[in-house]
């Protein structure tokens, strides 16, 4: 054991037995991108889900979608799927500093939403029940014209990452993510990792109705991700200082309820 991966397990514990030591819980969620298919990829992703009894939202492509995913997943007790745009195409302009966006400033809002729609019923027809509506725009970025209108399209949640936050009622975040994108797509390394949890768990402190939110992107991880995935889980899923709620009870709670729009 490397002292990074040990200062990073004990670091974990503490912070969880703080929350336990008061009989509260850091609230933790799992999101992972861009499937479309089967692979072993996301056989190792879900070995892990089920290995630590959490679930792991699915936003998958609708557009590319394949039954072959349906059919891997019909008897998975630990995976949901959520809606990631349509296409997962740019409509930003790079030659002007743009960032990169599906369903950013540039498109036409009718158009969008008639393509948000026709993937929500592709996804609904595919998955059935394993579908919750909630969209995770390509690139966590979506233009507040069509963030505002998404019931229209029959979407009630809205996802993206820490910084973006959109006018939507039903919006949670992701907080964590272990791949380095700038940096070849490795594992971000245990101190930064480490540095990304503390800061979240010492926000929770104050306000632990906020779920943390993890993003994962199993297609692109390497070794050290998927390790990083497991050790977490390791110590964050069986921890009594922890809980993990089913992404449709943060966005859809019963009558009467709390939840998402964290904003």
């Amino acid at each position: 054991m490397t002292p990074d991966l040990a200062r990073f397990r004990s670091d974990l514990t503490r912070h969880l037995d703080w929350f336990a030591e008061r009989r509260r819980k850091a609230r933790f969620w799992w999101r992972d991108d861009d499937a479309t298919r089967p692979s072993t990829e996301l056989d190792r992703l879900l070995t892990i889900a089920n290995t630590h009894g959490v679930e792991v939202a699915l936003a998958v492509i609708p557009k590319d979608a394949e039954p072959a995913l349906a059919a891997r997943l019909a008897r998975e007790p630990h995976a949901v799927v959520l809606q990631h745009g349509w296409q997962h195409a740019n409509f930003q302009r790079a030659d002007l500093g743009e960032k990169s966006a599906e369903l950013g400033s540039r498109r036409d809002v009718a158009e969008a939403l008639a393509e948000l729609s026709e993937g929500r019923r592709r996804l609904d027809t595919l998955f059935g029940g394993r579908f919750v509506p909630v969209l995770v725009p390509p690139w966590n970025r979506i233009a507040p014209a069509l963030s505002r209108r998404l019931e229209t399209a029959g979407l009630s949640g809205l996802s993206t990452f820490t910084w973006m936050h959109a006018p939507h009622p039903a919006q949670i975040q992701t907080h964590v993510d272990m791949v380095d994108w700038r940096k070849g797509r490795g594992f971000i390394g245990w101190a930064e990792a480490s540095r990304r949890l503390d800061l979240q768990l010492c926000r929770r402190r104050t306000n632990s109705s906020e779920p943390i939110g993890l993003l994962s992107h199993h297609l692109v991880m390497d070794e050290g991700s998927f390790t990083f995935l497991d050790e977490l889980l390791r110590i964050a899923a069986h921890h009594p200082g922890a809980d993990w709620p089913g992404v449709r009870s943060l966005v859809m709670p019963p009558a009467g309820g709390n939840g998402g729009g964290w904003l």
